[in-house]
């Protein structure tokens, strides 16, 4: 690979205002047929408003070429660590956009949406079956939602059982983000937990910190380096002898299912990633669903509504309030056709099927991992779960970052994996294949790492200054922080 990679020059960085030409229109109105309308006031005008004069044939063209300089899971790998970016199957547009479900509204009477109502009184009974745990609320619109959801349950716990003192969570230095915001925006100090040698939380650490203030440790399984926590069952022992609880982050599900149920090894409440776990659409702000589930301990403090069904015959689907819950946290039902989606996969794939999703997710990180930790350093070095964290460190010697080597990724038609995270790997390259992506394009990413972990070795330069082929090149951040361009502005 070389710097000069062929890309349609003419194309590239192109605006409607480079092929503006005076007096070229692409409309044709017709005739005015109503009275014409004063225009406003002068000082209303804006005389410096220039328009591009182009036809309707450019204007097509236009944007057609800008969609196509999007990246999407159908058009390539994301290769995201810590966000399960896989292919989200056809068949589950398909059913979200059948009649019964799509022209649905949540005012309707209970006794008009029963099918809706039953597909998520299903979809809740499959969800508590795959983590092990006894209720399940739908609503939460999003993981951070589902997250805020778990805590404020277990805030409600504490204070109903008169142990409202306890103000302390427990999050690992290696959390998501959210772990200690979440906490935080409940009410909770967040006391950080450290890493051992290999990874795992260390538990003698956990030991001096763990004491009757503590009203929960939130913990990601597997971790967020992608490692499996061999003590998971130890650490829900001394969470647990000290009246705390333990919170579960679903986001890494993806390498449990059909292996294991957080709600047998010891969690309390956890919730989960339907547009990663479950494969429905991912990314551009939503919609998204973070179901919470809990254990029976927690259940009762669920928020409306969960969805029951009575004994009747036929069966009625109702939603109702839990005895303690803590309300409402959402609008609604949540985000009705998201779980319309994550139902029909699971449905579509079935218990062998699940198993086979976590099989193959582990399977394809740890063939990532044996092929590129020859050529980018490996902190911890040992079999991962469905991702693994690999770091520039031998490239930083070289004076390449690893945002350089993300940036260069671009060049081979690749997008960047999750890089500087998480926080306690330096030059971090945190890389998630999913199930869905085959052999060949696994080869074909390594190779492309591969062979940048080359070019840092022989031409930094080539590395630092990419990407070449964007429609914009390498930029100056900081500047462009400090002094952004938020609008398009004539060049002089």
């Amino acid at each position: 690979m070389t710097q000069h990679i062929t890309v349609d020059e003419a194309a590239v960085g192109r605006t409607l205002m480079d092929v503006s030409v005076p007096g070229r229109t692409g409309y044709s109105l017709p005739d005015l047929d109503v009275p014409r309308a004063e225009t406003p006031p002068q000082g209303m005008l804006r005389s410096d408003l220039v328009l591009p004069e182009v036809s309707e044939v450019d204007v097509v063209r236009h944007f057609t070429h800008l969609s196509r300089l999007n990246y999407s899971v159908e058009t390539g790998m994301y290769p995201l660590g810590s966000c399960t970016m896989k292919y989200n199957p056809k068949v589950n547009e398909d059913v979200a956009r059948l009649p019964g479900f799509s022209m649905v509204h949540p005012l309707q009477d209970e006794e008009s949406v029963q099918g809706a109502l039953q597909l998520m009184y299903e979809l809740k009974t499959l969800l508590a079956e795959i983590t092990g745990m006894s209720e399940v609320c739908l609503t939460p619109a999003a993981g951070a939602h589902g997250e805020l959801t778990g805590i404020l349950m277990i805030k409600a716990y504490h204070e109903n059982n008169g142990q409202g003192h306890r103000n302390k969570v427990l999050v690992p230095d290696s959390a998501h983000g959210t772990n200690p915001a979440t906490a935080a925006m409940v009410g909770y100090n967040v006391v950080s937990v450290p890493s051992d040698s290999q990874g795992n939380t260390d538990l003698a650490q956990l030991k001096a910190l763990i004491d009757d203030d503590v009203a929960a440790m939130m913990l990601t399984l597997p971790n967020t380096l992608g490692l499996f926590e061999p003590n998971i069952l130890e650490i829900a022992d001394i969470i647990h002898e000290h009246g705390a609880l333990l919170y579960g982050d679903g986001a890494n599900m993806n390498a449990l299912l059909g292996r294991a149920k957080p709600g047998k090894l010891g969690f309390d409440v956890m919730h989960l990633n339907l547009h990663k776990t479950f494969s429905t659409p991912h990314g551009g702000g939503g919609p998204g669903a973070g179901p919470v589930c809990a254990n029976g301990l927690l259940a009762e403090y669920l928020p409306w509504p969960v969805i029951v069904k009575n004994g009747a015959e036929p069966p009625v689907y109702e939603a109702t309030s839990m005895p303690s819950s803590i309300g409402k946290i959402g609008s609604f039902f949540g985000n009705f056709g998201i779980l319309v989606r994550a139902y029909t996969y699971i449905r579509s794939m079935g218990p062998d099927g699940l198993r086979s999703i976590s099989e193959n997710a582990v399977i394809n990180a740890n063939y990532l991992m044996v092929k590129l930790r020859d050529r980018y350093n490996l902190k911890y070095d040992r079999h991962c779960m469905h991702e693994v964290v690999l770091a520039g460190l031998k490239q930083k010697g070289d004076r390449v970052h690893t945002t350089a080597i993300a940036k260069r990724l671009i060049d081979y038609g690749f997008h960047p994996p999750t890089i500087y995270f998480p926080l306690i790997v330096e030059e971090a390259l945190m890389i998630e294949p999913t199930e869905t992506e085959s052999r060949e394009t696994i080869d074909a990413f390594a190779s492309a790492l591969i062979a940048i972990a080359v070019e840092a070795e022989e031409n930094p330069e080539l590395v630092k200054n990419a990407p070449y082929t964007t429609p914009v090149s390498r930029l100056d951040e900081a500047t462009a922080a400090r002094r952004p361009y938020l609008r398009w502005r004539k060049e002089p």
